[in-house]
């Protein structure tokens, strides 16, 4: 089997690097549930050219490639037979591919009181076994024989989630649950389908959640700072939102500082 590819400068990772210490209790098996996708169709509640939306997505039979789709702006989804099509804020390298736990679409169960089958929120892989939220940023992933994806960042609710969903106010209650889900990247491309078992290959030291990422860039500003601790991990495009924030404290505490005059 290939070694596992790690972080620049860091030796790849084995099966037993990341090993959890051992419980009473049997940890859940950390697996695919579903892989789905979706195809562009066109709706009335997207601002996206052309009307078009790929989040309708439904579970498929039997595997799919997973690539590295290429930069944001021209890169779309990193799962064959699968559609983006608002390139300006969704696809891309940081989000080639899009897991939501199936423990957190119970949860959306039973706050909605509705059923919510796998690729109802866009995702493409429905995990379960997996704290999403919990998972850091930089993580990586076998999945199968030569698939590794790393998690790269949380999912942002916009207008087509919202209707799609049909949910009022649904990007208010999805932000205040803060359940986001995850966006990984490709760092070996390979095949995923339902039933794989995911490995947990590398996690880094640090503690840039999924959770506290999705807070920072939404809720607590305040914690964008803390953010840069994922390194290359996060995308360029974060870092940028965060040397912005960084430079607008900077002036404003300049400012409120105190004159005095020379005496």
């Amino acid at each position: 089997m290939l070694p596992i590819p790690g972080p620049a400068g860091a030796a790849p990772a084995t099966r037993t690097a990341t090993s959890a210490a051992a419980t009473s209790a049997p940890a859940p098996r950390r697996r695919i549930l579903s892989v789905n996708t979706g195809r562009a169709a066109a709706v009335e509640y997207t601002d996206a050219e052309g009307g078009l939306t790929g989040i309708g997505k439904r579970p498929v039979a039997g595997s799919v490639r997973v690539f590295a789709p290429g930069p944001r702006g021209t890169g779309a989804s990193g799962v064959e037979g699968d559609d983006v099509c608002d390139l300006r804020h969704h696809g891309g390298e940081h989000q080639a591919v899009y897991a939501y736990a199936r423990e957190d679409l119970d949860w959306w169960e039973r706050e909605l009181g509705r059923e919510l089958p796998a690729g109802i929120f866009g995702e493409n892989l429905t995990t379960s076994g997996i704290d999403l939220t919990g998972a850091l940023l930089g993580e990586r992933w076998r999945i199968g024989a030569d698939l590794v994806l790393e998690v790269a960042s949380a999912r942002i609710p916009c207008r087509t989630f919202q209707g799609a969903l049909g949910e009022k106010a649904w990007v208010k209650r999805f932000t205040r649950a803060a359940r986001p889900g995850a966006y990984l990247r490709v760092i070996r491309e390979g095949r995923v389908g339902a039933g794989d078992t995911v490995e947990l290959v590398h996690r880094p030291d640090h503690d840039v959640t999924v959770g506290l990422w999705f807070r920072a860039f939404t809720t607590e500003r305040a914690l964008l700072p803390r953010t840069l601790a994922a390194g290359g991990a996060m995308e360029p495009k974060a870092h940028e939102t965060v040397r912005t924030y960084l430079q607008k404290q900077s002036r404003h505490a300049q400012a409120a500082e105190p004159v005095t005059g020379g005496g």
